[in-house]
């Protein structure tokens, strides 16, 4: 009789006991949000969750598979991952979102672990200092990156191996992307050293009236950037340049824009077109410094010269018309006013 009631105890605490959720709960606050709602987005899985007036949030969603998806608060993005069971409270400041974002609650050793991650590359795939070191120490720093990252990857064995996994598959791709950017990056500084003559520009036609040389801007500093109206890149980089403008306006520098709009790509087969879409551009914009319009656009020998492939493309010489940096930090990097500085411009 006293087996039988110990057997019926712990039948009735089994058959008392919570049912695993087959649903995440996401839960949280941010502040200094970009729009009144938050959406998650994966392959598979759309969901739009609102936001309460002081940024407070809470809903549920029901996936099938563990993934990763994209959090978005209007422009602001970063990934989270999420699995059937979690009960996730995220608390955020969208104004910097990658270094602020905090999990807690079930599941948020996993997004800690994925925000980490993200930092980390981040911190170690920085395009300033690896652009700025020569071809072999790329190839000797690339590898530390890759024992690295290889390292966390495998230091904590109680990550969701979907995490795990996909961040291993993706180590070689990424690194190998990488490699290829600032390998080529380096190879055009190395190809145009600091104090080498500069290629030049000739009779570029100016949105101003007349046209304007790079010989016409001798004595000078000249910051310049190649660019093309459909390239957003180019047009994310244009609030910068209108800052550097105005925080340089009494100094020896002149910032140059030169526009390779085409025929085909910006004007439908006809050269006229593009010209008028860069004109209206640089009106409505209100686009500072010398804009210019390059005489072959991709063609041209400034362009083939410093062996553009992509832009936006920045380029510093200095008042005697020499290189000072053939692949310049873009207006948005610290770095050029640290190369500005240096200078003493």
């Amino acid at each position: 009789m006293k087996k039988l009631l110990v057997f019926l105890c712990v039948i009735a605490i089994v058959s008392c006991k919570e049912e695993p959720k087959d649903y995440v709960t996401l839960s949280g606050k941010i502040t200094n949000k970009k729009s009144d709602s938050l959406l998650l987005r994966s392959r598979m899985v759309t969901k739009t969750i609102q936001l309460n007036s002081d940024g407070t949030f809470s809903d549920t969603l029901k996936i099938g598979q563990p993934e990763v998806f994209g959090f978005f608060n209007g422009d602001v993005a970063a990934p989270i991952f999420l699995k059937n069971g979690f009960d996730i409270e995220m608390t955020a400041d969208m104004d910097d979102l990658e270094e602020t974002v905090k999990f807690s609650g079930s599941g948020s050793e996993h997004n800690n672990y994925l925000t980490q991650q993200m930092q980390l590359e981040k911190k170690l795939l920085d395009q300033d200092r690896l652009s700025s070191l020569s071809s072999e120490g790329l190839k000797t720093e690339m590898e530390s990156i890759r024992k690295e990252l290889t390292t966390f990857y495998n230091h904590d064995k109680n990550i969701d191996s979907t995490l795990t996994n996909m961040a291993k598959a993706n180590l070689e791709p990424m690194l190998n992307m990488y490699q290829n950017y600032f390998a080529e990056s380096i190879a055009i500084r190395e190809q145009f050293p600091a104090g080498s003559p500069s290629p030049t520009f000739e009779n570029y036609e100016n949105h101003k009236g007349g046209t304007t040389s790079l010989e016409d801007l001798k004595g000078k500093y000249v910051y310049v950037d190649v660019w093309a109206t459909w390239c957003g890149p180019c047009i994310a980089e244009i609030p910068s340049l209108k800052e550097l403008d105005a925080k340089y306006a009494d100094k020896n520098i002149q910032f140059v824009s030169i526009s390779i709009d085409d025929a085909m790509r910006s004007g439908g087969g006809d050269l006229e077109v593009a010209k008028n879409k860069w004109r209206t551009m640089v009106e409505e914009e209100n686009l500072i410094g010398l804009q210019l319009f390059s005489d072959k656009n991709w063609q041209s020998d400034f362009v083939r010269d410093y062996k553009i492939n992509g832009i936006p493309r920045f380029i510093l010489i200095d008042p005697n018309g020499n290189v000072v940096d053939a692949n310049a930090p873009r207006p948005s990097s610290k770095k050029l006013i640290e190369l500005f500085d240096s200078l003493n411009i």
